[in-house]
């Protein structure tokens, strides 16, 4: 049988999380009395700041006996982040990220052991179709999707957070050290072998979306950024073909200067230049500034997360040692 541990990252989850932990818990259940999974398999619910009640919550399940740990970040670092923060703090065979909204069938989760068994190590759970979501969401979700395909980046269509992972590719995962962290396609560039679990996604069941529209913009800017260097040689074509663009135009405007009497002093040689490459300028600076970030970023080697406080929880051993509370990167003293 498998110990799985079902990593949910909660951000001001109050109104949800005791329908949530109600059946996470009872599919736990479900699964040992189906001997899929071993006994100590348990819920981790990674609370990434919650300025309400999510933690005390956490901490009550907890108290109550019931088979979940808490795991508490120091302040809030987004979802991916404590997404993270539970995958590489849980102990089992496999781990299962799914949010704490009850969206995503549970059920889909006995499926992804059963292809665990088969040999898969990295099962991805897929939306067969989002009728719950707005017509701009949905549109804009699934061009994102194709847009991310055709710049090159690996990733799984309609694929959100929700998946299983064994221990091997949770491992794996460790030895990739990016800050602005984009799962969906850090994950695919495992390699390992893996499976699709498709699923029939349901309305929120309490509270708010915590992932507006302004949050999905910013974490579409890391997608792209993050994976696919194509921008970089759009720039590249597009600055040859300026400089097709701007000889032809000295050409003409030669061409009028020496052989015609309608020329204006002055504007050929300031007027156009200036517009045409101060707005070519301005875009490839604004590309190639959000590489320079993402490049600021990575040298700070800042941590991913700190676990500020935690709940009937004992640190899993792996090859490094047991999982402190800081992530740590390569080369930095221990």
């Amino acid at each position: 049988m498998t110990r799985l541990a079902i990593v949910v990252p909660c951000y001001n989850e109050r109104e949800v999380l005791p329908e949530a932990c109600a059946r996470l818990t009872a599919l736990l259940e479900r699964l040992h009395r189906a001997e899929k999974i071993t006994a100590d398999s348990r819920v981790y619910l990674v609370d990434d700041g919650s300025t309400d009640s999510t933690w005390a919550l956490i901490a009550g399940f907890v108290n109550a006996g019931l088979p979940v740990v808490g795991i508490k970040l120091s302040r809030n670092r987004g979802h991916q982040n404590a997404v993270l923060a539970g995958l590489f703090c849980a102990a089992g065979d496999a781990v299962v990220s799914v949010d704490a909204d009850l969206q995503d069938d549970l059920a889909a989760i006995e499926k992804m052991l059963d292809q665990l068994r088969d040999g898969c190590d990295i099962v991805y759970g897929v939306r067969k179709r989002r009728r719950t979501d707005s017509v701009f969401k949905r549109l804009t979700a699934e061009s994102f999707y194709r847009l991310l395909a055709v710049l090159g980046a690996q990733t799984v269509f309609n694929h959100a957070d929700y998946r299983l992972m064994s221990r091997r590719a949770v491992e794996a995962l460790r030895e990739f050290r990016e800050v602005n962290l984009y799962l969906r396609g850090i994950v695919p560039l495992i390699g390992f072998r893996s499976a699709i679990v498709e699923y029939e996604r349901s309305a929120r069941y309490a509270g708010e979306s915590k992932y507006p529209f302004k949050k999905m913009l910013a974490l579409a800017v890391d997608a792209v950024t993050s994976f696919s260097v194509v921008p970089l040689r759009v720039i590249s074509l597009l600055g040859l073909l300026v400089f097709a663009g701007s000889m032809a135009v000295t050409i003409w405007a030669l061409w009028v200067a020496l052989f015609t009497d309608r020329a204006i002093p002055g504007w050929a040689s300031v007027v156009l230049p200036m517009y045409f490459l101060g707005g070519v300028q301005l875009l490839v600076l604004g590309v190639v500034g959000a590489y320079v970030g993402h490049i600021y970023d990575e040298v700070k080697n800042r941590p991913l997360y700190i676990v500020g406080d935690l709940e009937g929880f004992s640190p899993p051993a792996t090859r490094d040692g047991p999982v402190v509370a800081v992530r740590r990167r390569r080369n930095e003293p221990r």
